[in-house]
C-alpha cells in the first residue's frame, strides 16, 4: 500500500473498534498521502464512517495505532485532530443559522476574535483554492453547497491538511457537484490529502486518485482507480458480482391516478414552498421529482398524503372507473378510510415514519391496527410481515424484537420502505427511498419500486442523485424555487440540461 514510495500521511495499523457485541472495524490497515484523493468504499456497516470518526477524535479505537508523517499519535478528541492537521466535513452540516460565515469559522477558536483579520484569511484561503464564500452573509441566507463550502474554509482556516468529507455531494446539483470536484482538485494540487465518503460510483471514478474498500468492517484492498472500475469495485464492496444497469420496464396501460393542478403551499412561516404546482400521475410509471434540497419537494408529497396544509390549487385522486375525489381538505386518516391507498416514505425516517422505540413487528403494525374487527391486536400478521421484510430486503438486526432506533440508518430505510410497499398501495411517494444505503441495497428498493410499478402502482420518486433519476423514472418533473421548471423523459434526457433547470439556469421544458 505505498504510493510512489511516498511517506503516507496517515498511518492506520491494526485498527479495530466494537460496539457491544457489533465489530465495526476488525483490524484495519489503511494508508493516507499528501496530493491524493482517497476514494473510501463499502457498503452501509462496513465501517467507512466510523474508521474516519476514529482518524477525526469522535470515536477512540479500541485496538491498533494511529500515525501521523510517520509518528505514532493519539487522538483522543476532534481539538487533537485539528492539532494534527485533521478535519472531517460532516454529512450533516455543524453551523449556527443565525451567525456569519466568518463567525462560524472562528467560533470556538482560543484567542482573541478579530473578524476583520479573520475575514481577510477567509478570503485568502478561497483565492487560493477556487472557494466562493462571503464572509458576512448569513448562514440561513447560504444555498445547500454555499454551507458546505463553510464547512470545507472552516477546516482550513484551523490548519487542516488531512481532509475528510462524507458524502460530500448528497444534495448537490451537478454543477454544483462540478464545482467542488474543482476546488477538491485544486486542494490536492496543493498537496492536501483528501478523503471522501460516497456509494456514487461515477464520482469515484471522475474524481479519486486511489479507492480503498471495506466489507464487514474488514480492509479488502485498495488500487489506482485508473485500474479498476465500478463493477470491479462494486463486486469488492459486496462480495460477488451485483448488476449496475437498473431496468426500467416500459409502462403498461397507464392511467391517470393523480391530477395536481395549481397547487400552492407556504410553510409555517409563511414562506412559499410551491407555487402553482400542476402535474399528473399514473399508474403504472415512475413519475421522478428533481431539485434541489428544499425546493419543494417534501412538502408536494406532503400535500398529496394529506400531511400539509394548502392554500390554493386542487389534488385528485382518480380510480380505475374514472370517478375523481378531491384529496385537499381531508385528513390521512379520512383519505386512508376512503380507500386511496397512499403509502408516504419520508424523509425523516423516525421522526415521521418509524417509531424509535418500539420493535419491527410494533412498527408494521401502525399500519394495520385500524382494521382489526375485534377487541384484540392482530399481533401474528405484523409479525410475519416483520420477518419477510428482513429476509427480503437482508435488514441487519438482531431480530424483530429489536427497537428501530438501535438499527442503522440503512437498516431503518429498509425497515420503512419494506413496511410501506407491503401495503399494497395504488399511490407510492417515496422520498429519498435509497439516502444513505449502500448500492447493493439501493438495487434491491430500486426492483422493489420497479415491481411496483409493473403491478400499476403509480409511483412518485423523489430523488437526489440525477443519474439515478435518468435510468429509473419514466418522467422528471424538475422543481426549481417552488414552480414546475419542465417535465422531461427520462429516457433520453441530459443530466446537464436538468441541473440547469434545477438551479433556474434553463429554459421551461414542456412535454
Amino acid at each position: 500500500m505505498s504510493l510512489d514510495n511516498k511517506t503516507a500521511a496517515v498511518e492506520m495499523r491494526n485498527i479495530t473498534k466494537r460496539f457491544g457485541p457489533v465489530l465495526a472495524n476488525d483490524r484495519v490497515w489503511l494508508d493516507i498521502y499528501r496530493g491524493e484523493i482517497l476514494a473510501l468504499l463499502g457498503e452501509n456497516g462496513s465501517g467507512k464512517t466510523t474508521l474516519m470518526n476514529m482518524l477525526s477524535g469522535i470515536y477512540f479505537p479500541d485496538e491498533g495505532s494511529i500515525s501521523i508523517d510517520g509518528k505514532e499519535v493519539v487522538i483522543r478528541s476532534p481539538k487533537d485532530a485539528f492539532d494534527l492537521g485533521i478535519g472531517m466535513i460532516h454529512q450533516h452540516f455543524k453551523l449556527v443559522d443565525v451567525l456569519t460565515a466568518a463567525e462560524n469559522i472562528v467560533l470556538g477558536l482560543d484567542g482573541k476574535l478579530d473578524l476583520k483579520a479573520a475575514s481577510k484569511k477567509i478570503r485568502e484561503i478561497c483565492d487560493a483554492y477556487g472557494f466562493e464564500v462571503d464572509p458576512d452573509q448569513k448562514i440561513y441566507d447560504m444555498s445547500v453547497s454555499q454551507k458546505q463550502t463553510v464547512e470545507i474554509v472552516k477546516v482550513l482556516y484551523r490548519g487542516a491538511d488531512i481532509l475528510i468529507l462524507d458524502e460530500p455531494t448528497a444534495v448537490l446539483t451537478p454543477q454544483e457537484t462540478d464545482r467542488l470536484f474543482a476546488v477538491l482538485r485544486n486542494m490536492r494540487d496543493a498537496g492536501k490529502a483528501i478523503v471522501i465518503i460516497t456509494h456514487k460510483m461515477h464520482e469515484v471514478e471522475s474524481l479519486s486518485d486511489r479507492v480503498a474498500i471495506l466489507r464487514h468492517g474488514q480492509f479488502i484492498g485498495d488500487m489506482p482507480t485508473r485500474k479498476t472500475n465500478a463493477q470491479e469495485m462494486t463486486n469488492m464492496m459486496v462480495g460477488h458480482a451485483v448488476k449496475l444497469n437498473i431496468d426500467r420496464p416500459e409502462p403498461v396501460n397507464p392511467k391517470k391516478r393523480i391530477e395536481v393542478r395549481d397547487l400552492t403551499v407556504r410553510s409555517i412561516d409563511g414562506i412559499l414552498k410551491l407555487d402553482n404546482v400542476s402535474f399528473d400521475a399514473f399508474s403504472g410509471e415512475i413519475l421522478g421529482i428533481a431539485g434541489i434540497s428544499g425546493c419543494g419537494q417534501k412538502e408536494l408529497l406532503e400535500a398529496i398524503a394529506g400531511l400539509q396544509p394548502v392554500e390554493g390549487g386542487s389534488i385528485t385522486y382518480i380510480e380505475d372507473d374514472g370517478s375523481r375525489e378531491e384529496l385537499i381538505g381531508k385528513d390521512p386518516l379520512s383519505i386512508a378510510e376512503m380507500g386511496v391507498s397512499l403509502s408516504f416514505v419520508p424523509e425523516d425516517r423516525l421522526g415521521m415514519g418509524l417509531v424509535g422505540n418500539m420493535d419491527l413487528a410494533d412498527n408494521m403494525m401502525l399500519r394495520s391496527f385500524r382494521k382489526g374487527h375485534s377487541l384484540f391486536t392482530d399481533r401474528r400478521t405484523p409479525k410475519e410481515l416483520a420477518e419477510a421484510v428482513v429476509q427480503d430486503l437482508e435488514v441487519s438486526t438482531p431480530g424483530i424484537s429489536t427497537p428501530v432506533r438501535r438499527l442503522s440508518g440503512g437498516n431503518v430505510q429498509k425497515v420503512l420502505v419494506g413496511r410501506e410497499i407491503s401495503s399494497a398501495p395504488t399511490v407510492l411517494l417515496t422520498a429519498y427511498a435509497v439516502r444513505g444505503l449502500d448500492i447493493n441495497s439501493s438495487y434491491t428498493i430500486y426492483d422493489l419500486i420497479n415491481k411496483q410499478k409493473a403491478e400499476g402502482v403509480a409511483v412518485i420518486y423523489v430523488g437526489e442523485d440525477l443519474d439515478v433519476l435518468l435510468e429509473l423514472a419514466d418522467r422528471i418533473l424538475v422543481l426549481c424555487g417552488g414552480k414546475v421548471s419542465g417535465i422531461v423523459p427520462g429516457c433520453g434526457a441530459s443530466k446537464r440540461d436538468v441541473g440547469l433547470m434545477m438551479t433556474k439556469l434553463g429554459g421551461k421544458l414542456d412535454e
